[in-house]
């Protein structure tokens, strides 16, 4: 049995908002970047957006760079995920996941969450 890491998942309709919390204190290791990915059915897993707890610099995809913003709170080692202008296209699992460096590959992150499934209705 494993703490669960990410939460917020849900459904909402297109245009809607949701906010995405993944703490990190209940991966295997905290990492260097915290990086968000999604897979929706049928697709392989992309990247989303991703941050550096130190200095804060992120990384966004181009699907999310417009319409996501990604935040940290060192203290309680949590990263959140804002979504805003949500479209049927970000249908999917969401995933965090702790790696060295803040890259969009998903083999550069070693420690990864349950997941927590977004739906977003048209």
């Amino acid at each position: 049995q494993r703490q669960q890491v990410e939460s917020g998942g849900g459904w909402v309709q297109a245009g809607g908002s949701l906010r995405l919390s993944c703490d990190a204190s209940g991966l295997s290791t905290r990492g260097n970047a915290i990086g968000w990915f999604r897979q929706a059915p049928g697709k392989e897993r992309e990247f989303v957006a991703g941050i550096r707890w130190i200095g804060a610099r992120t990384l966004f995809s181009s699907a999310a760079e417009d319409r996501f913003t990604i935040s940290k709170d060192n203290a309680k080692t949590t990263v959140y995920l804002q979504m805003n202008s949500l479209k049927s296209d970000d249908t999917g699992v969401y995933y965090c996941a702790a790696g060295q460096y803040l890259r969009r590959g998903p083999d550069e992150y070693e420690s990864w969450g349950q997941g927590t499934q977004v739906t977003v209705s048209s």
